[in-house]
């Protein structure tokens, strides 16, 4: 026997869920797992209990489709795994319904729509990288470091203070002080055989 089950989730715990759970009982939903949970945030332990239980031929209803997913690429994998197992989806909002002809339809186009961002936004990551190299830059984002913060973090260095005061004082991360002083150790004044130790 099928069974229509909802999932609900609210943001934190001040909000109330009474909106959802009410549409997700007025659709026929038998039973409703409810996750007080950032979209953000991957713990979603009502919504794992949901995916481990529901069987196929039964159904998972939201109320809107962010309700499910953390963002679309991720809606997208979790309503196809439920397809790979005989599960189908409802979004009560967008009027999705992959059980039938034309929900699968519309989900279809979402999916296409999602890998289409994601090319594009590759494509212009890619093209902004070539730009950035094509002007001698590496590439990525503008390092805090500078040469004038490096030279006043040797000068501290040299009177004995140690690093992770030296990272705050001068903005920067400890992993990245450690490794622009490796990257750029300091010039000795001579290179005489008497200046080995320095």
């Amino acid at each position: 026997m099928s069974h229509l089950l909802g999932y609900a989730r609210v943001s934190t715990v001040d909000q109330d869920p009474a909106l959802q759970l009410d549409a997700l009982t007025t659709a026929g939903c038998q039973r409703i797992y409810t996750d007080r949970a950032s979209g953000t945030l991957t713990a979603r332990p009502q919504l794992d209990l949901l995916l481990d239980h529901a069987l196929a031929g039964d159904t998972v209803c939201v109320w809107r489709l962010d309700r499910l997913g953390r963002s679309l690429p991720h809606l997208i994998a979790t309503v196809t795994g439920l397809h790979g197992r005989g599960v189908g989806f409802r979004s009560l909002q967008e009027s999705i319904d992959t059980t039938t002809a034309t929900g699968t339809l519309i989900f279809h186009l979402l999916a296409a729509l999602s890998a289409f961002e994601r090319d594009l936004l590759s494509e212009r990551t890619h093209a902004g990288l070539a730009a950035a190299r094509a002007r001698g830059r590496v590439g990525g984002r503008p390092s805090k470091m500078t040469p004038e913060k490096l030279d006043v973090a040797r000068r501290m260095l040299a009177e004995g203070i140690g690093k992770a005061v030296i990272a705050r004082t001068i903005g920067v991360s400890r992993p990245s002080l450690y490794d622009h002083l490796k990257q750029h150790p300091p010039h000795s004044p001579s290179s005489g055989p008497g200046c080995a130790g320095l």
